[in-house]
C-alpha cells in the first residue's frame, strides 16, 4: 500500500527495527532500509536487504557521474520516513538541520510525514539538550512513540528502551493507513484490463494492460469500506475480492457494463485500457491465411467517459464522480489536460506507458494526477500505494462536494 523508508540508527535497539519491518510488510507495505554507519555495525545490512528486497542504503556517495541524487529520489516516493531505533545523536542532527549522512539528508528533504522511536539511557533522555531537541521537532510535526521502561543495554533501570516492534508498526499504520470505515456508504465502480476486439473466432485486436492498476484500485476502496463494482476485461491477474467483479471482453462489453453499474454509483474509476477501435465487420469463421497484404477496416467504439459526462448532466451534474486515465508515449501532460476538459470529468491520471516499469504490464506506476486546479506528481511507486494516493484525491473531492451541498 505505502513505500516507507525505515531509519535505523547506531542503538542496540536496532534488531527490533528488523522486527518493525516485518510488521510493516505484512500490513502490505513496501519497506526501504536506510541504515547509519553506526547501525551496521548491531545488525547487518543484509539481513535488511534479504526482508525488504531491496537495495540498503547505507551511503549518500553512489558511484558514477550519472547516479541519481538518490535521498531526493527517495524523499519525493515514500508516504512515510520511520526512524527506530533514533539516537539522541541523529535526533539532535534533525533538530538542527545537520546533513552528513543519507538518513539525515532524507529527514530535511521529504516532505512525508515522520516518525521517530526514541531509545537511549534513560539519563540522556532526560538531559535538557535532548528535550529541546525533542520539542523542537514535536513543534515540526514530527511523531514519536514514546520509550518504554525497563532493562537497558547499559544496565540501568529506567525510561529509554525502544517501543516494541507492534506498537511501532501501529503508530505507522495510523498514519499512512486510511480509516477503514472512510468510503463506507460510497458506491464506486472501477474498470480494469484490455478490452479483445475480435477480428474473427480466432484473432483479436488488444493491448498489453494487465488490469492491476485497476485491481488495485478496486482492492483499495474495498478496504476503505466502499461498495465496489469491479467490471475487468480479460486478464491473467487474479482479482481482488469485492462486492461485485462483471467479467467482460469486448469494448461494446465494458461501455454496457459500466454505464449499467454508474447508474447507481458515487465514483466510476476508469482504469480499463478501453479499445479506441474495433474491426467494423468482424469474420464468422476464421480467415484463410493467403498470399498478400490483408486489411482490416476499423471503426471508432462508443467512448465510455464521455458518455459518462453526458449521464451526468442529465442526473444534475453531481453524480458520478468521474475519474478517467490517459495512457500517452508522448506529450503526456497536454494530451491529459486536453481529454480532461474534453470529456468533462473531475480527475485524470495521466500515465507515460513507453517506460518498462510503469503503466502496462508492471507493478510498479508514476503518474500525475490532474484536476480542476492542480496537479499532483505521483513518483515511482508500488501500483496499491499509487492506488492509495489516487483514492485520498477521491475522497478529498467528495467532501469538497458535500460541503457545497451542504452551504446551499
Amino acid at each position: 500500500m505505502a513505500l516507507i523508508a525505515l531509519g535505523v540508527t547506531g542503538g542496540v535497539g536496532a534488531y527490533k527495527a528488523v522486527e518493525v519491518c516485518r510488521g510493516l510488510q505484512k500490513r502490505g507495505h513496501d519497506v526501504v532500509a536506510v541504515m547509519t554507519r553506526a547501525a551496521a555495525r548491531f545488525v547487518g545490512p543484509v539481513t535488511f536487504e534479504a526482508i525488504t528486497r531491496r537495495p540498503v542504503i547505507t551511503s549518500q556517495w553512489r558511484p558514477g557521474m550519472n547516479a541519481d541524487i538518490e535521498h531526493i529520489a527517495i524523499a519525493d516516493g515514500i508516504a512515510l520516513l520511520v526512524v527506530a531505533p533514533c539516537t539522541a545523536n541523529v535526533i539532535g542532527k534533525f533538530a538542527n538541520g545537520i546533513a552528513d549522512d543519507f538518513l539525515s539528508s532524507l529527514y530535511l528533504a521529504t516532505k512525508a510525514p515522520v516518525l521517530i522511536a526514541p531509545a537511549m539511557n534513560v539519563n540522556m533522555l532526560a538531559h535538557e539538550a535532548v528535550q529541546r531537541n525533542l520539542q523542537t521537532l514535536t513543534a515540526r510535526g514530527v511523531r514519536f512513540v514514546e520509550p518504554g521502561e525497563g532493562y537497558l543495554a547499559c544496565g540501568w533501570i529506567g525510561k529509554g528502551r525502544l517501543a516494541e516492534p507492534a506498537e511501532i508498526v501501529e503508530a505507522a499504520a495510523a498514519i499512512v493507513e486510511p480509516p477503514a470505515s472512510s468510503l463506507k456508504g460510497t458506491r464506486v465502480v472501477v474498470t480494469a484490463g484490455p478490452t479483445y476486439e475480435d477480428i474473427d473466432p480466432v484473432r483479436y485486436v488488444g493491448n498489453r494492460s494487465s488490469g492491476r492498476m485497476g485491481f488495485a484500485l478496486a482492492a483499495e476502496a474495498r478496504r476503505r469500506g466502499a461498495e465496489v463494482t469491479l467490471i475487468a476485461g480479460p486478464t491473467t491477474a487474479v482479482p481482488p475480492g469485492v462486492d461485485a467483479t462483471i467479467a467482460v471482453r469486448s469494448a461494446a462489453d465494458m461501455h454496457e457494463a459500466v454505464m449499467r453499474a454508474a447508474s447507481n454509483a458515487d465514483v466510476v474509476i476508469m482504469a480499463a485500457a478501453v479499445a479506441d477501435y474495433t474491426p467494423a465487420s468482424p469474420a464468422k469463421q476464421k480467415m484463410t491465411k493467403a498470399d498478400g497484404p490483408l486489411t482490416v477496416t476499423l471503426k471508432r467504439t462508443k467512448d465510455i467517459l464521455s458518455d459518462l459526462g453526458s449521464m451526468r448532466t442529465g442526473l444534475g451534474g453531481e453524480r458520478p464522480l468521474l475519474v478517467g486515465f490517459a495512457a500517452e508515449t508522448q506529450d503526456l501532460l497536454a494530451r491529459a489536460r486536453e481529454k480532461r476538459a474534453r470529456k468533462k470529468i473531475d480527475l485524470i491520471v495521466a500515465n507515460d506507458v513507453s517506460q518498462p516499469d510503469q503503466g502496462f504490464d508492471a507493478d510498479t506506476n508514476a503518474v500525475t494526477i490532474i484536476g480542476d486546479s492542480d496537479e499532483q506528481v505521483v513518483a515511482l511507486q508500488s501500483k496499491a500505494r499509487v492506488a492509495a494516493i489516487i483514492l485520498d484525491r477521491v475522497e478529498q473531492l467528495l467532501r469538497s462536494r458535500a460541503g457545497k451541498i451542504a452551504s446551499r
